[in-house]
């Protein structure tokens, strides 16, 4: 099974496309299944030119019911409808955006050849969004002039790996491998007991990404996020603009950075900008490495990014 925990960005721009950017979309590819967060419009030609399979996309997050967020969602899903049968797709949104978006593709896309689920949550608490054998996807309620929620993607710890030439040595048979990748001593015949650390090393550390959007700063945000490897963080204005930042709830370079750095993230991956600065978006990674130590990225439509153990 692929091991990869990859982020593609499809669009960071925010509320009003440029040449440069397109509104907000991100598809987080974890061991070969798709999840997608927001859906802006031209999120679906992005896609294709990331090379994506819709088939493997079984789940999209909504952070908010702003245009720019969800505009694009009504078409990926009749293009889907396309180009798949079978299987379900769910979209992780709020009551209201339930309501909205029912309405309108049950209009547009009637009869769409997968099951398309809903699960509702609560803007105002931390919750489990979605959870499997190796990953969980849990909520944070953000500060926006609309409920807003943010994602913390993270794995599982896994099994411990096998050292093949000392479970040869001491005669482990097949059938007992899957215990011992769990952390079990081998009892020999004779009774002796080999320690699991002999037999294992480390399980591969798990990784985990947080995606915030649209947010105005808040110090307690960083303890919510926790450490992560990396940190998507909406960095709408620069610090010029720090005023029209706290009045139209969202965050500057040097706020984000202020979150990353107390949270502990590894890196800093900048999004989300005005589209004031699209000629000329350097001032967001300087002004983010005034306050945040590790690595700082600055986005764009064509973003692949390997998250590393």
């Amino acid at each position: 099974m692929s091991n990869n925990f990859t982020i593609h960005t499809l669009g960071c721009g925010s509320a009003k496309p440029t040449p440069a950017h397109q509104p907000s979309s991100t598809v987080v590819d974890h061991r070969g299944r798709l999840f997608m967060i927001d859906c802006g419009e031209g999120a679906q030609r992005t896609f294709q030119y990331h090379r994506l399979k819709p088939t493997r996309l079984g789940h999209i997050f909504l952070t908010h019911l702003h245009g720019d967020h969800v505009f694009g969602l009504p078409g990926f899903v009749g293009t889907m409808g396309l180009q798949q049968e079978g299987g379900a797709v769910t979209i992780h949104t709020f009551k209201e955006g339930e309501r909205i978006l029912k309405e309108i593709l049950d209009y547009f896309s009637p009869h769409l050849p997968f099951e398309l689920k809903f699960n509702i949550l609560d803007p105002n608490k931390e919750e489990v969004a979605y959870e499997d054998h190796a990953l969980t996807v849990r909520t944070i309620p953000l500060r926006h002039r609309v409920p807003t929620v943010g994602y913390v993607f993270e794995e599982k710890e896994g099994l411990r790996h096998i050292k093949r030439e000392m479970t040869d040595f001491h005669g482990v048979p097949v059938s007992m491998l899957n215990k011992i990748k769990g952390g079990a001593d081998f009892v020999k015949p004779d009774g002796s007991i080999v320690p699991n650390e002999i037999l294992t090393s480390s399980p591969t550390p798990a990784r985990s990404y947080a995606h915030i959007s649209d947010t105005a700063y808040f110090p307690e945000l960083a303890a919510k996020i926790g450490p992560v490897d990396l940190l998507l963080h909406e960095t709408t204005y620069l610090d010029s603009h720090k005023a029209d930042a706290a009045e139209r709830g969202h965050s500057t370079a040097k706020q984000a950075a202020t979150v990353a750095r107390d949270a502990g993230a590894k890196v800093l991956l900048t999004t989300h900008y005005s589209s004031r600065y699209y000629k000329d978006e350097s001032g967001f990674v300087a002004e983010a490495k005034e306050i945040f130590p590790g690595e700082v990225l600055l986005n764009n439509e064509r973003l692949v990014y390997d998250i590393k153990p």
